[in-house]
């Protein structure tokens, strides 16, 4: 397994996304949405911001999904559709009073760290819950002192369980020989199956398909910067954090270089995933929010990666499990992911994998969008 397998991820949950909210967006020409960018702040790019200023115009829809997700609601329960500037649902201006106050208690009681979220009170509900739920399945803590002489398991090194890693999907020389890598299969958002392919040209560059009904989405990095697009939506500029992801995911040799990638490593403990235990490995990069890597104690395979993205609110989860190991080309690949975030989940079948084929740079080029003639 590499780390490029989480470009096809970004891209399914994408799709599925578009799924779910392109509709409300199809009054709108292709040319009149916005286009967020690092370089621009969000009332610069939007119309109607009065909270979320200053900040970089790609980090507010991170933020608005951050929402989303810790509350268990979609776009429309605050805004309305085609026309998310306007301020006619009530949940809208309350929205801005709820951020107002977690501003203001992260810097009165946290010295402005983000302590505090809209997920710390909602847990997913629009109405916080002011007494605490009795669980069937809770377990009583142990009387005092009963707990004290039970020994820590010891667990191996981060090095020890990397090495054990590399070594169950193929060693280092065959890892190091993959070039390139191009994928077949197919995706699954609920009841509704669609095909896609992913090419991967190792060091840093990727594209994947998912074929929709209505036309392909596309999500690509050349190396240098990234982006998605759909059918009657415009190009969507990777942010600089998802930039950032997408150049680790292009590396096919990610299992052989992960001691390089991560500036700190460190076991965290031991999980049980069904009827297997993992190690948890947390990975630390500088500027950027942890990872978590799952694996197994037996096959020594990573079975699970939990990534996060942050966003102005909050750290926006992402959790995909990898099954179904197969040798190709002498290297142990996933061929069956389940992809799981707070809104959802989707899974992923491989059912071919061609390696070391030539792709040319051509195909990760950027479209050249045609201006709105109406604007000019």
């Amino acid at each position: 397994m590499t780390k490029s397998r989480i470009a096809t991820v970004v891209a399914a949950v994408i799709a599925g996304a578009l799924l779910i909210i392109g509709p409300s967006l199809k009054a709108q020409g292709p040319n009149d949405h916005p286009i967020p960018s690092p370089s621009k702040t969000t009332e610069q790019v939007f119309k109607n911001i009065q909270v979320l200023k200053g900040i970089p115009s790609d980090q507010l829809i991170p933020a608005m999904q951050f929402i989303t997700s810790s509350l268990g609601v979609q776009c429309d329960f605050c805004h309305m559709e085609g026309a998310f500037d306007k301020d006619d649902k009530k949940p809208k201006p309350i929205a801005r009073k709820m951020m107002q106050m977690m501003i203001i208690i992260n810097q009165e009681n946290f010295d402005s760290h983000r302590e505090v979220t809209c997920f710390t009170c909602h847990r997913g509900s629009p109405m916080p819950v002011a007494i605490p739920i009795i669980s069937v399945e809770a377990t009583p803590p142990l009387p005092h002192g009963l707990d004290e002489d039970v020994a820590p398991p010891t667990l191996p090194t981060a090095d020890q369980i990397l090495d054990k890693y590399v070594q169950a999907i193929g060693g280092t020389a065959a890892i190091q020989k993959l070039r390139t890598r191009i994928e077949q299969g197919k995706v699954s958002f609920g009841p509704r199956q669609f095909s896609w392919e992913s090419f991967i040209k190792s060091p840093d560059k990727t594209i994947v398909t998912t074929h929709l009904p209505n036309g392909d989405n596309l999500t690509v990095y050349d190396g240098h910067e990234g982006w998605s697009s759909a059918p009657g939506r415009p190009l969507h500029q990777m942010s600089v954090s998802e930039a950032t992801a997408a150049s680790l995911d292009a590396d096919l040799q990610f299992p052989a270089d992960a001691k390089k990638v991560f500036k700190e490593m460190r076991v965290e403990r031991e999980e049980k995933l069904g009827d297997h235990t993992a190690y948890v490995i947390v990975g630390a990069r500088e500027g950027q929010p942890p990872t978590r890597l799952y694996f197994d104690e037996q096959s020594s395979l990573l079975v699970r990666q939990v990534r996060y993205a942050d966003s102005p609110l909050g750290l926006n989860p992402t959790q995909v499990d990898y099954s179904g190991y197969r040798d190709q080309g002498g290297v142990k690949m996933p061929f069956h992911l389940t992809i799981s975030q707070p809104r959802g989940s989707s899974a992923i079948q491989i059912d071919q994998i061609q390696l070391n084929v030539p792709i040319d740079d051509s195909k990760f080029a950027k479209p050249v969008v045609a201006p709105n003639p109406e604007k000019r």
